[in-house]
């Protein structure tokens, strides 16, 4: 973790904090992977403060910049702009008592820039969180090419789903059959429990006995539409962390879990042991594995990779770190996946494929190649999705956006689409 250069030592959530904005904008890593990276002797509330300043000026900063333009004559160099991102977020955002928020950032820039910081700051201090009034935060906070891309798609509801990436995700759990929903939760129309932004599951009584995991709604759409019956044999393509796995073994299926990251299966393998659930796990490239297990499976769950542009709630960074060029890559491999899973059917066998995207090159547009590979459309029914009826769409796939269930929080953008064999 970065030493800050200013004039006194900041505190170790804000050092960290400094590390994660950084490890993301300017290394281009991933949030959850630099949040893995922070030094193990880290303590937990440090680390879960940090990863909530570090959300918060990414989620915001085409608002922040906004809000410190004016200030700046010319550009700082990059660790004076973070600092300053962080303090703003702090001051504006997150409640940070002014002397505190002033203070650490200063503390965070090179010693150079720290009378600037200070100086700015100070400035953003003083006009409080109304900097923000009159700003078109849905604009400024989403990328230029995401938002035409969304617009095309959906029309006005742009507005909404932008807005909905503005405020952080509440922490969403699927309860293993019998288990009481905790304290305070509020179970939604498909059974999964909904505990306030800013829950840390580990903190939940019961997270280690293993009766619950997280996983947003939206998330465990899939396994349920896929609904296998006991003792049917079923493949699990690109498992992990293993939400969907842990679903569909609970049902009593015989799953067998393919993951080709030898790290995130590992994440798989432990998820399942604190949940005390068993399937066959196998770490390989689902494409060639499923050459070689052809006609093997009652039923077969695809959640394919993809840009994970309908995780922006929970994952602020994934709009910073995507460009349009990546959309077709992962389309095609999507494709190929597709035809991949296809194969792994039995006669009858049933197929649902899903992705956590927003784009449609990732989920309608690989509608009108399914029945070359012998697969037939299973519409979605409502009595299937309560509350969602909306989100099923002509095609009788689901689509599901972050604006669905504003009353309730929201949920993940995902595209899922179901399918029998011939």
């Amino acid at each position: 973790m970065r030493q800050a250069a200013g004039s006194m030592p900041s505190n170790p959530t804000r050092s960290a904090a400094f590390a994660l904005v950084t490890a993301v904008l300017e290394r281009r890593r991933a949030l959850d992977e630099a949040l893995d990276a922070l030094p193990g002797s880290l303590q937990p509330r440090d680390r879960a403060a940090a990863h909530r300043i570090a959300a918060a000026v990414l989620r915001r900063l085409g608002s922040l910049d906004a809000v410190l333009e004016p200030y700046l004559r010319r550009e700082p160099s990059p660790p004076a702009t973070q600092a300053l991102r962080i303090g703003a977020a702090e001051l504006l955002l997150l409640g940070t008592p002014a002397h505190a928020a002033v203070a650490e950032a200063v503390a965070l820039a090179p010693r150079p820039f720290a009378g600037l910081v200070n100086a700015v700051l100070r400035k953003v201090a003083a006009e409080g969180p109304a900097a923000l009034e009159g700003l078109d935060a849905a604009r400024l906070d989403t990328p230029i090419w995401l938002w035409s891309a969304w617009h095309a798609a959906y029309g006005p509801k742009v507005r909404a789903i932008a807005e909905a990436h503005t405020r952080p995700a509440p922490l969403d759990l699927s309860l293993l059959p019998g288990v009481a929903a905790p304290e305070g939760a509020e179970i939604l129309p498909n059974g999964t429990a909904r505990m306030a932004p800013g829950t840390r599951i580990t903190d939940i009584p019961g997270f280690a006995e293993g009766g619950f995991w997280a996983q947003d709604a939206a998330a465990s759409l899939p396994a349920r539409l896929l609904a296998p019956s006991v003792g049917q044999r079923v493949a699990d393509l690109c498992a992990a962390p293993g939400g969907k796995t842990a679903q569909l073994v609970a049902a009593g299926a015989k799953v067998t879990a393919v993951e080709k990251d030898p790290h995130r299966a590992s994440r798989l393998r432990e998820n399942l042991a604190r949940l005390k659930l068993d399937a066959e796990l196998v770490v390989a490239d689902a494409i060639p594995w499923a050459a070689e297990h052809r006609g093997a499976f009652d039923a077969v769950l695809l959640d394919a990779p993809c840009t994970a542009t309908g995780t922006i709630r929970r994952h602020p960074e994934v709009p910073l770190l995507r460009r349009p060029k990546d959309v077709p890559k992962l389309a095609a491999t999507q494709a190929a996946l597709i035809e991949a899973a296809a194969g792994l059917l039995a006669p009858g066998g049933r197929l649902v494929v899903a992705t956590c995207s927003l784009q449609p090159e990732e989920g309608e547009a690989h509608l009108a190649r399914t029945a070359a590979l012998g697969l037939v459309p299973d519409p979605v029914r409502p009595e299937e999705v309560p509350g969602l009826e909306e989100a099923i769409t002509a095609q009788g796939a689901l689509r599901t956006r972050p604006d669905l269930w504003a009353d309730k929080g929201g949920m993940d953008g995902f595209f899922i689409s179901r399918f029998r064999r011939d």
